[in-house]
């Protein structure tokens, strides 16, 4: 069975059998191709949720789909690659967290969404990255910890000085590969590019950035300049889906080798299609 002919079958079983396919922009351009709605972790969450179906497939890693499952319990989520996990969300877990809040009561626990259900349980607020500095602005109180990225949690720190930040110590390892070398050997080679990054990127990096925000930003970014090359600085499927759907446009890769989620690169048609056919089992996940 070739690649077409297997995504063939899936547009077809999932639509016999009334299943709603999502997947994350960082999936390969095979599983974008055949998805019927992408985005990053909180938009597909929030799509799922007006979803008028019984069972939806994530593709992406294992919070993505619990976090799925969190807005819409009615509905049976299933992880396309279930041995698909984020290694941030993995850094920190409720125990800790629980120990931490006994410990200092005064503290508010501000939990990045990128993190196990279980985990967020223990947190006082969650957050995506696009949403953290204007709901900790809000939070009525003066300290917060953050986790698990300390990254992205030294980007909101800076944005608000006016708060004090305890920072986990975690990290996306993906994101936080990169360097300000990276970012000037990329401008180097493209000296008319903007650059954009995640903020899960390291404080070196996010300094140089044109704009800095969260995949569904990056995106939003990159479109509205349509009169100017982007250097990407998030996993490579964020350039992969662009320049996909944007051929005559130049959008350049940061850092290729290095910006390579192995999670989410776990589901493949062939994955995606045997989840499709066992959709008999119960248990979601």
């Amino acid at each position: 069975m070739t690649s077409q002919t297997k995504a063939e079958k899936i547009i077809s079983e999932k639509k016999k059998r009334g299943i709603v396919i999502l997947a994350h922009t960082y999936q390969m351009p095979e599983i974008i191709d055949v998805a019927d709605i992408t985005g990053d972790s909180f938009k597909l969450s929030q799509a799922a949720e007006k979803l008028d179906c019984d069972t939806v497939i994530v593709c992406g890693v294992r919070f993505m789909a619990e976090t799925v499952k969190m807005l819409s319990p009615e509905k049976r989520v299933i992880l396309a690659a279930p041995e698909a996990k984020c290694a941030m969300a993995e850094q920190v877990g409720p125990k800790e967290i629980a120990e931490f809040k006994a410990a200092n009561p005064d503290v508010t626990v501000c939990a990045y969404i990128n993190t196990t259900s279980a985990l967020k349980t223990e947190a006082d607020v969650c957050v995506t990255s696009s949403s953290a500095v204007n709901i900790c602005k809000k939070l009525n109180t003066a300290k917060i910890l953050f986790v698990p990225d300390k990254n992205l949690g030294s980007f909101v720190k800076n944005a608000l000085p006016e708060k004090e930040f305890i920072l986990w110590d975690g990290c996306c390892p993906i994101h936080n590969a990169l360097t300000a070398e990276d970012v000037k050997a990329a401008k180097a080679a493209h000296p008319d590019a903007l650059f954009v990054v995640h903020p899960e990127a390291p404080a070196e990096v996010v300094a140089l950035a044109d704009y800095v925000g969260a995949t569904s930003g990056i995106i939003d970014f990159c479109l509205n300049k349509t009169d100017k090359e982007v250097i990407i600085g998030t996993e490579v499927g964020v350039c992969d889906y662009l320049s996909q759907k944007y051929p005559d446009r130049g959008f350049y890769q940061l850092a290729a080798d290095k910006l390579i989620c192995p999670d989410m690169k776990f589901t493949t048609l062939d994955c995606l299609w045997r989840r499709l056919r066992v959709t008999a089992a119960r248990k979601s996940f």
